[in-house]
């Protein structure tokens, strides 16, 4: 038996103890992380680079990409070396930080997706309005609290998780340092408190959700009054994959924090993590900015 203070590291769950399929893990990955990069890089660069696009619908795109960046590079690239180095180990202070960080942009990430949410609903439904409500100063402000609320959101959580006595081992069953895999160690009733924070941040995660819900079915119901089926047509193929991406990330995080122990297992966490923590940020730039117009002309003049 062991307890936090002698714990110096611990061990992320492998994908497979086979040389051959580590080794293919580490290609797939490396494809997966070098596409959202250019993605996401490719976002960051022509959003800056264009005076055209400083306008707050970009703007928020552009502190998408920038947690999306962030997010997929805290947990994939430990991973890949990992697999390319037959390795488990990771510090504790590796681990801590890697926790905090993951939860750091993934929370900023999901109450900035609720911020844009609202930008395109007055947008569509209040565009009279829209100069009003979302100001310059007003986008600032709305950006600065979604990465406010996650800094504070991931600060509480991680110092919460690592003032537990551990005395379960250090191997975790993920392959990057999650809540729920941390608490299996803990030999302390005071786990129940970080549950409860984690049931607090899912309520707020899930207002946001029905916000974010809301806001789409009133575009939708916006654009039925078009009379171009064309627009009509254009506004669903937008709006639809928006929610498809924000209810991915939000139930597979939800099912990944929540669920009973008796559900669990090392494959079925291990899929439903790579559902929340790597497809969002690599197919977010598809999804938000790569199907529009204007940010694919201004990447041509860019390219050009």
């Amino acid at each position: 038996m062991s307890n936090s203070s002698s714990i110096t590291q611990f061990l992320l769950l492998p994908f497979t103890d086979t040389r051959e399929l580590q080794l293919l893990h580490f290609w797939l990955f490396l494809g997966i992380y070098l596409a959202a990069l250019l993605g996401n890089g490719l976002i960051i660069t022509t959003i800056a680079w264009d005076q055209h696009l400083h306008t707050p619908m970009y703007f928020f795109l552009l502190n998408l990409a920038l947690l999306d960046l962030g997010c997929i590079s805290t947990t994939v690239p430990k991973s890949m070396a990992n697999s390319l180095w037959d390795s488990r180990a990771i510090s504790y202070l590796g681990c801590a930080t890697q926790l905090f960080l993951f939860l750091f942009l993934i929370t900023a990430e999901f109450y900035l997706l609720t911020v844009m949410s609202y930008n395109r609903y007055v947008a569509i439904c209040k565009p009279l309005h829209y100069g009003t409500l979302l100001g310059s100063r007003a986008c600032v402000h709305m950006a600065a609290a979604a990465w406010a609320t996650g800094f504070l959101n991931a600060l509480l959580l991680t110092a919460n998780t690592f003032s537990l006595p551990l005395c379960k081992g250090n191997a975790l069953g993920q392959f990057f340092c999650e809540i729920p895999q941390i608490l299996k160690l803990s030999c302390s009733h005071s786990y129940l408190r970080e549950l409860g924070l984690l049931v607090v941040s899912a309520c707020l995660a899930f207002i946001c959700f029905v916000f974010i819900v809301v806001s789409y079915v009133q575009i939708l119901r916006a654009v039925l009054r078009i009379p171009s089926e064309q627009g009509r047509h254009k506004a669903f193929s937008t709006c639809l994959p928006h929610l498809a991406v924000v209810f991915l990330l939000v139930s597979t995080a939800m099912f990944a924090y929540l669920k009973p122990p008796s559900i669990s297992s090392p494959s079925l966490d291990l899929v439903v993590s790579v559902l929340y923590s790597v497809v969002p940020p690599t197919v977010n730039p598809l999804i938000y900015s790569m199907r529009n117009k204007e940010i694919k002309d201004a990447l041509r003049k860019l390219i050009s």
